[in-house]
């Protein structure tokens, strides 16, 4: 071999290395956090009533926007005087069911040290990325009476244990037909809390919202999901879009007829509110598309947008959360 063909042969390696370069292929384990952990639906239940009052005042101290919004949103107590909080919140503890779903979580969560870890590693992954972006301050284990999944506040996330509890739990499967549909209980499974935390916390401090057409809003999920995806990039991007094995398959599958049905009927650019529904939020399908196919097949192609902006650019992490709609649009096309 001459030495002009050694020195190409080196110059192929290295340009095939920089284009097959993966960003979220990083090394966090310097990188720092310091997360409280809270988890006050088990502190309350083994409590007695002297403690309750004590645990009271100290997550009003403590973490008081998220015991606000657990209190008052999620249990509808409010923000009362000490004895009348003690009344209702007793009140609410001694319900039957209520019992039941605080057993059920403390069966399936009396220990959450997996996913206080795997929270913790998601958020070094996102601060390595982004070294000056927020990261929460508390984790708080709650039961929010299905009230949501994660709810973020400033420096707090408040995750709703009782939804993940998964449904064949008996408690899940008593739920009332008429508002918690079989295809809403398919999604209380555990493996997704983690993922859920992290998703909320980038969605309200990382990726500032937008109203505008569909195609950006659709983008504007690509970003939240692909900052996900970068907390976690050992899962599989199924599990980052909450999507079954077979179900992201047909995504993928059909991704090509369906994006060419979005482009010819011109509906990228609507503002209508009813067709971005229907592409963006949780459903059992998305509509206007087939049935057997799953729901949110905008967030699906979002995500394939910034990750083939991503693949083209090589630009950084931090790079995209600012990149224009219109500069990821661009450079999306179906192989």
């Amino acid at each position: 071999m001459t030495l002009k063909s050694i020195c190409t042969f080196i110059l192929g390696i290295v340009i095939f290395s920089s284009c097959s370069h993966d960003p979220l292929d990083i090394d966090a384990s310097d990188v720092k956090v310091d997360i409280q952990f809270y988890n006050i639906d088990s502190s309350f239940v083994h409590a007695d009533s002297a403690q309750i009052i004590s645990l009271h005042k100290k997550y009003k101290n403590d973490i008081g926007n998220i015991y606000d919004y657990e209190l008052g949103y999620c249990l509808g107590i409010g923000n009362v005087s000490d004895t009348a909080f003690y009344r209702s919140f007793t009140a609410f503890l001694n319900d039957d069911y209520v019992k039941r779903v605080s057993n059920r979580i403390e069966e399936k969560f009396s220990n959450l040290t997996t996913q206080k870890m795997e929270i913790e590693e998601g958020f070094k992954r996102i601060k390595f990325h982004i070294p000056a972006g927020k990261i929460p301050k508390s984790i708080v284990f709650m039961n929010s009476f299905y009230a949501s999944n994660a709810f973020c506040t400033e420096t707090e996330i408040g995750i709703g244990l009782e939804r993940y509890l998964g449904k064949e739990t008996d408690v899940i499967q008593e739920l009332p037909a008429d508002q918690f549909y079989e295809w809403m209980k398919e999604g209380l499974d555990e493996k997704y809390l983690t993922r859920d935390a992290i998703c909320a916390w980038v969605m309200t401090h990382y990726v500032e919202e937008v109203e505008g057409n569909l195609v950006e809003e659709m983008i504007n999920w690509g970003k939240i999901l692909y900052l996900t995806q970068a907390a976690f990039p050992e899962k599989d991007i199924a599990h980052i879009l909450r999507y079954s094995t077979e179900e992201f398959q047909w995504a993928v599958n059909n991704e090509y007829q369906h994006w060419k049905y979005l482009v010819d009927e011109k509906k990228l650019f609507k503002t209508d509110e009813r067709i971005k529904t229907n592409l963006l939020n949780d459903a059992p399908f998305t509509a206007g598309f087939p049935e057997k196919g799953p729901d949110r097949l905008g967030q699906f192609f979002g995500l394939r947008m910034v990750q083939k902006y991503m693949e083209i650019k090589q630009v950084s992490v931090k790079e995209i959360i600012n990149t224009p709609y219109t500069a990821i649009l661009a450079e999306y096309e179906i192989d």
